[in-house]
């Protein structure tokens, strides 16, 4: 008999082709006259992150595989800049058809096709949505009722900070395209992609951790788990105290406040 966790993988993936074979006929655009293919995700469906870009360029609306043009040469040096391995995440894009001359997506286009990118976060559930760039950033921050920054420059504010909204951990990041237009970029997008890393899986110590014990019986509040536990991990207080071998508290917070409701006989 198989195991709940493999059946749950095995009905994941044959609900993601039923969808990536709708993708693949859509027409519900325009969009669907000028393309070669309609790309659909590509990657580990189990992986914990899911990166989100905007549409197809020219090559890969040729070779029918996402970031293989100049944004991919791009993605695949930031990658082995921070040791990730492509097969190690799932990638997919907002509008799934190539947008002409690369011009700005419109709105109808982006009504139009992300219905398939809310199937697909509903079908995979990844712990981490990564959006690259302006316009997937500020579709998932509206999908999760996010605020949405002022304007466009505003949105290099929250790049490279991991936001939490509605139980949904969403880390924004700079579209690889950037670097190809602005060299300068490189140093810092490079910096901000190396958390990736560390998202990829969870705190070593978590199922030792005091903390994993208090949320199971209901005492500590989800977003300390999801935020550091299962997500930054490395600025977690107690990480870094447990990796110098430092004595703290059982009711230490992960970032170094004491809840002393969590205290024996407090």
């Amino acid at each position: 008999m198989l195991s709940q966790s493999v059946a749950k993988n095995q009905e994941k993936r044959i609900l993601l082709k039923h969808l990536n074979q709708r993708i693949k006929r859509c027409k519900s655009c325009h969009l669907s006259k000028t393309r070669e293919y309609a790309l659909v995700g590509e990657g580990d469906p189990d992986s914990r992150l899911m990166l989100i870009a905007l549409s197809p360029g020219k090559e890969e609306n040729n070779a029918d595989r996402m970031f293989v043009g100049p944004s991919g040469k791009v993605l695949e040096r930031l990658f082995n800049a921070v040791a990730i391995d492509r097969q190690s995440v799932y990638m997919t894009n907002l509008i799934k058809c190539m947008l002409p001359k690369n011009r700005k997506p419109k709105m109808i286009e982006i009504a139009a096709c992300s219905q398939y990118l809310d199937e697909e976060i509903a079908i995979i559930h990844p712990p981490i949505l990564v959006p690259l760039g302006y316009y997937a950033t500020r579709y998932v921050l509206q999908k999760y009722h996010s605020e949405i920054p002022p304007s466009r420059q505003a949105f290099r504010q929250i790049y490279g900070k991991l936001l939490y909204k509605n139980n949904q951990k969403i880390y924004p990041l700079y579209h690889p395209a950037s670097v190809i237009y602005n060299p300068d970029y490189e140093p810092e997008t490079i910096r901000l992609y190396r958390k990736l890393r560390v998202f990829l899986t969870v705190c070593k110590w978590y199922d030792l951790c005091p903390l994993h014990r208090f949320y199971e019986k209901g005492m500590l509040e989800r977003k300390w788990i999801d935020l550091y536990c299962k997500g930054d991990w490395e600025t977690c207080e107690r990480y870094k105290m447990e990796e110098q071998g430092y004595p703290h508290p059982d009711w230490m917070l992960p970032d170094g406040s004491l809840n002393f409701d969590l205290k024996p006989d407090s």
